[in-house]
């Protein structure tokens, strides 16, 4: 199977528009075995998926280690690949390790947030090195965003702490061409903008944050990566499961359990989309692609038939009348592009 495929201009970099999102292959939630890992990502390159996000903190670097046997033997230049710094590992036991309830038999570790130069270059060596390569194509500094680091002060420091060091390193990474292009990896457009006015940025990773249930990065940021040259990567198109599954009870929004008002937009959107013939999921995959600067989509796929579902979303053709009633019901923003 072909997936379409879009290129980053400044970088040249090709991206499948759908990704491979590895957090589940860290065993999040619950433990998968290396066959059924294996078996999720043979299932995705049948399929014809060749960008794979990745990042040390996906399982305290089990991701990094699965994918590194995985494409072992696959031609490096049939594939890109992105990970993540801003996070280092250090040895731990299994009473203090860090992730106690969210990743399952994972290495004993524990993080260490560090966006310094030294932090960062150490960081990327450590992941070249579980994921056996020599350059890879794609960096994010992961999380600089208000939901990790609790407090707008904390995070403005980070920013900070980033730009006088960490934006350094990988800007030398990129000149000597160890990685081919760079930028954030966060949960809120807010530090995607403020980090585009300050500095020399390729491809974000936006993790829910423009989706069919949101829009609010129409306003400013995208606009500025159009004008920028700057690409887009959506993470958590289904915002946690919600768009996937459905308004159903214990359905998923953000990472917690989705409240009363999610759920009715939620099944206000799905009215429509049954109306058109067209599943939820399909309608929440192919959104963000109808934005210029969106250059792949990487849901998380934990199974073999959620992989099978997103390959499905990847191929589906929306009818444009769907984008128009979803408009004229008030449930999508009437500037965005369909």
């Amino acid at each position: 199977m072909q997936l379409d495929r879009r290129q980053h201009a400044r970088s040249a970099l090709s991206l499948t528009t759908l990704g491979f999102g590895t957090a589940p292959l860290g065993n999040l939630y619950r433990a998968i075995s290396d066959s059924e890992a294996d078996a999720i990502l043979d299932a995705a390159w049948q399929g014809g998926i060749r960008y794979y996000d990745t990042a040390p903190l996906y399982g305290l670097g089990l991701a990094e280690t699965r994918l590194n046997r995985f494409l072992r033997d696959k031609p490096r230049d049939t594939y890109l690949l992105s990970t993540k710094v801003g996070r280092l590992l250090k040895p731990a036991t299994a009473q203090t390790r860090d992730g106690q309830g969210k990743w399952f038999e994972v290495p004993n570790r524990r993080e260490l947030y560090d966006y310094g130069y030294d932090g960062v270059m150490r960081s990327l060596e450590f992941s070249l090195e579980r994921l056996g390569l020599d350059r890879i194509d794609l960096v994010f500094a992961h999380d600089l965003d208000l939901f990790n680091h609790g407090s707008q002060a904390a995070l403005d420091a980070r920013l900070h702490e980033f730009m006088a060091g960490g934006y350094r390193a990988l800007l030398e990474l990129r000149e000597a061409g160890t990685i081919a292009a760079f930028a954030a990896g966060v949960n809120e457009w807010e530090p995607c903008h403020w980090l585009t006015e300050r500095g020399d940025f390729d491809i974000f990773l936006l993790a829910g944050r423009y989706t069919l249930l949101e829009q609010g990065a129409l306003a400013q940021f995208l606009p500025l990566a159009e004008a920028r040259g700057v690409g887009l990567v959506i993470g958590g198109p289904y915002n946690s499961g919600v768009l996937a599954s459905g308004p159903k009870p214990g359905a998923f929004y953000n990472y917690d359990p989705a409240p009363p008002a999610i759920l009715e937009q939620v099944a206000q959107i799905e009215v429509l989309c049954k109306r058109h013939g067209v599943r939820l999921i399909d309608a929440a995959f192919q959104f963000p692609l109808r934005h210029p600067v969106v250059l792949s989509v990487i849901p998380g796929g934990q199974g073999l038939s959620e992989m099978q579902s997103n390959l499905a979303a990847a191929q589906t053709s929306i009818p444009p009348a769907l984008w128009q009633d979803l408009k004229a019901a008030g449930l999508m923003q009437s500037a965005a592009p369909t």
